[in-house]
C-alpha cells in the first residue's frame, strides 16, 4: 500500500464529510481519478466524542504559481488527466455530475497526475427549464445560454459548466504556455473552443489525446528543419558533472534539464542555445517516455559515468 495520511474531524468540522455516503461515493467514481481514500472510522480524541477519522493517499495540493514553472509536459499531462476525469463524470453511472466548486484547491496532484478531493460540492441535478432562458449560466468574464431539451432539461449544463471552468481555471494558464511551437496552433483551437464552449468534453477528450500521441510519437517534429549546423562528437559512458547554465522551464532549478524524443530534437535545442556546447543524455525518462538531456555551457571536464551519452558539439 502507498503512503498515507490520517486525517481528523470534529463534528464541526465535517463540511467536507457529512455523511459516510460521501466516503461511499469516493469508492463508487473511478479511483483513477479520484483522490483515494483507504478507511475512515468514528472514535473519541482528546476528549472530543464521534471524531471521523479518514486515510487517504498522499498528494500534493495544487499551486498554480509553482505549475507555472513546471515543464510544459508537466502541465499537459495536468490538464489531460482532468479532461479523463471530466469525461468520466459527464458518462458517470450516476448521470452527468458538476463541480459546483472547481477552484485549485479542490484538487491535489498524485504522481504527476490530478485528482479531485472533495465531492461534497458535487451535484448530479440537470437544472429544468421551460424555455432556453432558464438555461443561463453565468460566470465573470462569460455568459452562456444552453438549449432547454424536450425533457425539460438544460442540455449538457453539468458538462459544459465544468469543461468552461477548466479553461477558465486550467487551460487558459497551462496548456499554449512555452509548448512545442509545432503543437501551438491545435492548442490554441482546444483553448478557444472550450472558452466559447464550442465543444463538448468528448471532442475536447479526442483533442487532448491527438495532441498527447503527436508529441508521445515524436509526429510534431516532421515538417521541422532536421539538418544540424555543427558536427557533434559522440562521447558514451560519460558525463559533464558541471558547466551547467540555467533554461526555462526546465526539470533541474540549477541546470538546463530538458526532454527530448530523439538526438536530433537534442541537437535542435542545443542549437537554439548560444551557450550550448555539449549535451548530456540521462538514463531518466518522462511520463511520456522521453529521454532527459543536460545541456552544457561547456566540455573542459568530461568524466566517466557508465549511465550517460555526452555528445560535444565540435564545430559550428
Amino acid at each position: 500500500m502507498r503512503e498515507t495520511d490520517a486525517v481528523l474531524f470534529t463534528p464541526t468540522e465535517k463540511r467536507k464529510l457529512k455523511h459516510p455516503k460521501v466516503c461511499c461515493i469516493d469508492t463508487f467514481f473511478l479511483y483513477v481519478f479520484l483522490f483515494q481514500l483507504y478507511g475512515y472510522c468514528y472514535q473519541d480524541s482528546n476528549d472530543i466524542p464521534d471524531t471521523l477519522t479518514t486515510i487517504t493517499e498522499l498528494g500534493s495540493p495544487l499551486e498554480m504559481i509553482q505549475l507555472l514553472q513546471t515543464s510544459w509536459e508537466d502541465r499537459f499531462r495536468i490538464c489531460l488527466s482532468l479532461v479523463r476525469l471530466l469525461h468520466y463524470l459527464a458518462h458517470s453511472p450516476l448521470g452527468s455530475v458538476t463541480l459546483l466548486d472547481f477552484r485549485p484547491r479542490q484538487f491535489v496532484i498524485v504522481d504527476g497526475e490530478l485528482k479531485v478531493t472533495d465531492l461534497d460540492d458535487a451535484s448530479i441535478e440537470e437544472s429544468s427549464c421551460t424555455s432556453n432562458n432558464d438555461c443561463f449560466m453565468e460566470f465573470p468574464a462569460r455568459n452562456f445560454t444552453l438549449p432547454c431539451s424536450v425533457e425539460a432539461r438544460c442540455q449538457n449544463m453539468n458538462e459544459k459548466r465544468n469543461l468552461y471552468n477548466a479553461y477558465r481555471f486550467f487551460f487558459t494558464y497551462l496548456l499554449p504556455h512555452s509548448a512545442p511551437s509545432s503543437l501551438r496552433p491545435l492548442l490554441d483551437v482546444i483553448v478557444n473552443a472550450t472558452g466559447e464552449l464550442h465543444w463538448g468534453i468528448d471532442e475536447t477528450l479526442a483533442q487532448l489525446e491527438r495532441v498527447l500521441y503527436l508529441y508521445k510519437s515524436g509526429k510534431y517534429l516532421q515538417n521541422a528543419t532536421r539538418t544540424p549546423k555543427a558536427e557533434y562528437k559522440r562521447v558514451p559512458d560519460a558525463t559533464i558533472p558541471d558547466e551547467n547554465y540555467r533554461c526555462w522551464p526546465s526539470y533541474h532549478h540549477k541546470g538546463c534539464l530538458l526532454s527530448v524524443f530523439d538526438i536530433t530534437e537534442a541537437i535542435e535545442i542545443c542549437e537554439s542555445y548560444s551557450q550550448c556546447r555539449a549535451f548530456v543524455l540521462t538514463n531518466q525518462t518522462t511520463w511520456t517516455g522521453r529521454q532527459l538531456v543536460f545541456f552544457k555551457k561547456d566540455s573542459n571536464h568530461i568524466m566517466p559515468d557508465p549511465d550517460k551519452i555526452t555528445y560535444v558539439k565540435v564545430t559550428g
